[in-house]
């Protein structure tokens, strides 16, 4: 039996794919997964048992996950079931950002209880006049499973589209519209485009990515859309930018309080994966993610360990997280067979600090044997999956 821990709203068709071996309740102790969506988990103290949590999106902000790499806890995420939720809010706001659509109904609501309302439209409506998209150029900054997404549509509607992402995997190259203008470098973006949207992750080194240095290189009422991160776009520099007619426009999905009443910046209040469709999708692929992890030992879409993958050979599987370090499976693979076990089939990966090694045995794992694996340097958690 497994005991899942939900700090959200879960969609119910995502915890329906738990079968009868789960129990999921927001009030379960010492779990072996969390399942998690906004919620924020710094200042939560897991319990030994926990092995796993999975975040229902794509950011992992909420979550302190080089704590939880120490204590030997997978995160996961959903990258991509949420992509097209978001997509369609990026096209939403570069409307936004080009018609003055929310000035417009704003003052048109003021009209309210006023006589000749007609007349009085026709003639205020010249104040929130705005370009059209078709034609112009816009910059996509991050071709993940969104830029890619917002790039093929944003094409679709006539943009001449520039995309730029030193990372682009060969998968997500497949996926790009031959259409899109690869740029080689952020500059590029920065002088060629009239709109520009960045779908990047938040990490140290892209905190800030736009800034003065950044807006500088770009063209003079310039339109920015930012649905990724709102440490992204550094906020005292987009409001002198827009303060000087630099930026034209900035839609954000992330306000926060200096940007709320700030001419020139449209402020939405995070509903980039908020779609019923969009949780669901994201609920569906925890779930299967977490499933596996905890039947089978696999991982897909983790954020600090590998992804590892392999058919159950034998009935007996052993999941080793460790350090990635020099001689650690030299040390590994005798201390399992130290009982006389036979290692039917391995898997071993790494990422960046830390390796997954998955082990297929074709009898029980002896207590010889798992003293011999505690002792062995590097060794962060041991789990026996039978």
């Amino acid at each position: 039996m497994y005991n899942i821990l939900t700090l959200n709203k879960i969609s119910e068709n995502g915890l329906e794919k738990f079968d009868e071996k789960y129990v999921c309740s927001t009030e379960v102790e010492n779990p072996d997964a969390v399942l998690v969506r906004s919620a924020s988990m710094h200042d939560m103290k897991m319990s030994e048992k926990t092995l796993a949590v999975a975040r229902a999106g794509a950011g992992v902000n909420n979550i302190p996950v080089d704590a939880f790499s120490e204590q030997g806890i997978v995160v996961f995420n959903t990258p991509g079931a949420n992509a097209n939720a978001v997509k369609e809010l990026v096209i939403c706001g570069l409307f936004l950002s080009s018609r003055k659509i929310v000035n417009g109904i704003e003052w048109a609501q003021t009209l309210k209880g006023e006589d000749e309302v007609g007349k009085k439209v026709e003639k205020g409506k010249s104040a929130f006049v705005g370009p059209e998209i078709k034609g112009k150029k816009l910059g996509v900054i991050g071709l993940g499973a969104i830029g890619i997404l917002v790039a093929n549509a944003a094409e679709k509607l006539g943009m001449k589209v520039y995309g730029y992402d030193p990372y682009l995997s060969v998968d997500a190259a497949w996926n790009l519209s031959r259409s899109i203008i690869h740029a080689p470098s952020v500059e590029d973006i920065y002088k060629e485009c009239d709109y520009i949207t960045i779908h990047v992750p938040l990490l140290d080194s892209t905190r800030d990515f736009i800034n003065a240095a950044a807006i500088a290189q770009m063209k003079d009422g310039v339109r920015i859309l930012n649905f990724a991160r709102d440490a992204l776009v550094n906020s005292a520099d987009i409001i002198e930018a827009l303060g000087t007619g630099k930026v034209a426009s900035y839609a954000t999905d992330f306000p926060t309080e200096d940007l709320l009443g700030v001419s020139g910046v449209i402020a939405i209040p995070h509903l980039g994966a908020s779609t019923p469709e969009s949780e669901e999708n994201c609920a569906i692929m925890a779930v299967k993610q977490l499933r596996d992890f905890l039947e089978n030992g696999n991982i897909k879409n983790s954020v600090n360990l590998p992804n590892v993958e392999a058919p159950r050979t034998e009935r007996t599987r052993v999941a080793i997280i460790h350090r990635n370090i020099p001689n650690v499976l030299s040390k590994i693979l005798p201390a399992v067979s130290a009982g006389g076990i036979n290692i039917d089939n391995m898997t071993n990966k790494s990422k960046n600090e830390y390796a997954y090694t998955l082990i297929d045995v074709d009898g029980d794992v002896t207590e010889e044997s798992l003293t011999e694996l505690k002792k062995v340097d590097g060794i962060i958690r041991i789990r026996i999956i039978k």
